[in-house]
This record gives C-alpha cells, sequence and structure tokens, in this order.
C-alpha cells in the first residue's frame, strides 16, 4: 500500500520537478517512478554502495538518497540528474516522502494492533503497553461493525469499503476474510444504536449504488475502552447470524436490538427441542398451513389486535377468528391470550433456530 502512495506522489511531482524521479524498496527494487516503465527493476547495486555512504550517492546519471539518513534498511529515492539541484531535490523527496511512509507505517501498525483485539490475539496487559506505544487513547468510545459481501464484486471488499469510510484517521477498515470486512469506529460520547444504523445504512446504499455490491451488516454495541473491542466484534457477529435466522429481510442488524432472539441464539439445540416438543404437545407446528402462519404474522404486527389485522389481510373478521380458533384447537394455544401469544412466538423463532443451525463465535 506504501508503495502506491509513494506512486501518487511521484505522479503528482512528475511536471514540477521535470527530471525522473522514483523510489527503491529495501530489497532494490524500484517500487515507483515517474517513468512507469522502470518499476521492477533491480538496483541492487545502489543499495550497496549507498549503505557506505554518509549522504547520497551520485551514479550513472542519478542521484541517490535514503528516505531516512543512516538506515541501511529503507527506502531509496532518486533524482535524474547530477548536479546541485539534482542533490536537493533528492532531498526534498526523501524529506516529504520519509514523512508519508512514517505516517502510513503507524497507521497500518495501529490497524494490526486493532486486528489483534478483535480476533483476541493479544493478552490484556499487552494491550494496554501497545497502545501506549501507538498512542492511542485507551478510553475513546467504539464500535464494531461486521461487513459481509454476498457474490462477487468488480473491487475487492476491502477497498470498496475503505473507500466508502471517511473518517479515516479515527475508524479502521479491517480485511477478515475475502468476503468479510470489520469497521473499528470511533463514536462521540452518547452515540446510540440508531445512530449506528443510519451508518450502516449509508454504507450499504453506496455499496450498492456505486460498486453494485450486496451486504449484511452487524453492528456491536459501544465499548469504552480498547480491550472490549473482541466483545464488540462477537457481538457483531452474532448480530449478523442471529439476523439471517430471524429477520431475513433485514440487511443491517444491531446486536442491541436483537431482543429475544439473542438469548435464543445461545440456548442448546436440545434444550429447544424439549421446549418445542412440550408447546406443541397437542399438534405439530408443520400441521399449520403456509396461509396460517401467514395469518399468525400478521395478527402479531398488529399487536393481536383482531380488527386491525383482518383489515390489513383483506379477510372478514369473522374469516381471521376462524383461523385463530383452528390454531387453537391445532395446538391448545389461543392467541388472542397475551402469554398463549408470547409462548407461540417463541416457539416460532426456536423453530427457525433449529432449521437454521447458526454458526456460533
Amino acid at each position: 500500500m506504501s508503495n502506491r502512495l509513494f506512486q501518487t506522489v511521484i505522479h503528482q511531482m512528475k511536471e514540477v520537478v521535470g527530471r525522473t524521479v522514483g523510489v527503491i524498496d529495501e530489497n532494490g527494487i524500484i517500487v515507483a517512478c515517474s517513468e512507469v516503465g522502470k518499476i521492477g527493476e533491480s538496483k541492487q547495486r545502489v543499495r550497496e554502495e549507498l549503505a557506505y555512504s554518509q549522504s547520497s550517492l551520485v551514479l550513472d546519471g542519478y542521484t541517490y538518497r535514503t528516505l531516512a539518513a543512516g538506515s541501511k534498511n529503507d527506502c531509496i529515492v532518486f533524482v535524474e540528474g547530477t548536479d546541485r539541484d539534482s542533490d536537493k531535490t533528492a532531498q526534498m523527496l526523501a524529506v516529504s516522502l520519509g514523512s508519508i511512509k512514517s505516517l502510513y507505517d503507524e497507521k497500518y501498525d495501529k490497524g494490526s494492533f486493532i486486528k489483534n483485539i478483535i480476533l483476541d490475539n493479544i493478552l490484556p496487559n499487552d494491550i494496554y503497553i501497545k497502545s501506549n506505544e501507538l498512542h492511542f487513547n485507551n478510553d475513546d468510545s467504539r464500535a464494531v461493525i461486521v461487513v459481509k459481501f454476498q457474490g462477487a464484486t468488480e473491487l475487492p471488499p476491502y477497498e470498496i469499503i475503505q473507500s466508502i469510510v471517511t473518517d479515516k484517521n479515527r475508524d479502521y477498515v479491517i480485511n477478515i476474510s475475502e468476503q468479510d470486512i470489520v469497521i473499528v469506529k470511533e463514536v462521540a460520547e452518547g452515540y446510540t444504536s440508531e445512530q449506528l444504523e443510519k451508518d450502516a445504512i449509508s454504507i450499504l446504499r453506496t455499496a450498492s449504488t456505486e460498486y453494485g455490491a450486496k451486504l449484511l451488516i452487524g453492528i456491536s454495541s459501544v465499548v469504552e475502552k480498547l480491550k472490549d473491542l473482541a466483545r464488540a466484534y462477537k457481538e457483531a457477529r452474532i448480530a449478523l447470524e442471529v439476523g439471517k435466522v430471524f429477520d431475513i429481510e433485514r440487511p443491517v442488524m444491531s446486536y442491541e436490538n436483537l431482543g429475544i432472539g439473542r438469548l435464543i441464539y445461545q440456548l442448546p439445540t436440545t434444550l429447544c427441542e424439549i421446549f418445542l416438543q412440550e408447546v406443541f404437545k397437542k399438534g405439530s407446528l408443520e400441521s399449520l398451513d403456509r396461509e396460517t402462519l401467514m395469518t399468525v404474522q400478521a395478527f402479531f404486527e398488529n399487536n393481536l389486535n383482531v380488527s386491525e389485522t383482518s383489515r390489513k389481510l383483506f379477510v372478514h373478521r369473522n374469516t381471521l377468528v376462524y383461523r385463530l380458533e383452528k390454531i387453537r384447537k391445532l395446538t391448545g394455544l389461543d392467541l388472542r391470550e397475551f402469554d398463549h401469544a408470547v409462548t407461540f412466538k417463541v416457539a416460532l423463532m426456536v423453530k427457525k433456530y433449529l432449521v437454521s443451525k447458526p454458526t456460533k463465535f
């Protein structure tokens, strides 16, 4: 990635300098140059001879300088020419590109540090020590957003999300796998789950309209310590998986809004099976046809209101009552009674969970 940064700066300086300029990496290979055809050429001899120079090296019509004086393993800049102006230009490039590389390396180290935290690959005590070394504020509030790409995209998913995230100084985009990208977002005090969902929806829409990407997004709760990012990452993954089980039509799910689904997700499957057997001991859930289940869903969405449900379904009130009575006879549960309705709702969710058998994180 730093090579791309070097090439961007070199390209911008090409017209100003009026000479061929470029960068040689620690392996002696040209990785950026105003003459693109030179990229990839080996300049190992330059590295060997510059190692014995205190300042600059003039060789074969070019002036060379290291980005960091005295460092044998750092990158080297070169400028066409051997005159005084060439040397000054090389000095200027060494200072400017050295600063850019330093900032990039610090950012990269921070990103790797964050990745190790969320994947639980670093000890709690080491988190505190490393955060001080990298000048991290350990007490800033943060949230984790997991973005799962569905299907192939023209650009790599990491690059898509990297281009969408605007606050690159405070937020970190981390590549977890080919299809899974994590955003660690710094948030202000009092930032709510609703605001995080709006941010996620904005990412979803931008990825869809500008890149044609289809996403599923899980959002954690806000944590106040760096060490808690591992927990936040697990929350976001759970939100993603629970959302796929219980809210198939919602592409953005927040851990704090999972409700009872979060509890069901953590139950042993054997306990769920026993619960279903006890609830439907008078009749199997499979005995209810699709029309009846759609009626139940509408009844729940309209807060157990018979009149409102019949109006939304465009059926006569007596027809709806007949269907509810049919359910009572098959299952022993009268959905017009709140306790029975809650039991039936939970049972439907448990059934969805058992059918999906999601992978736990």
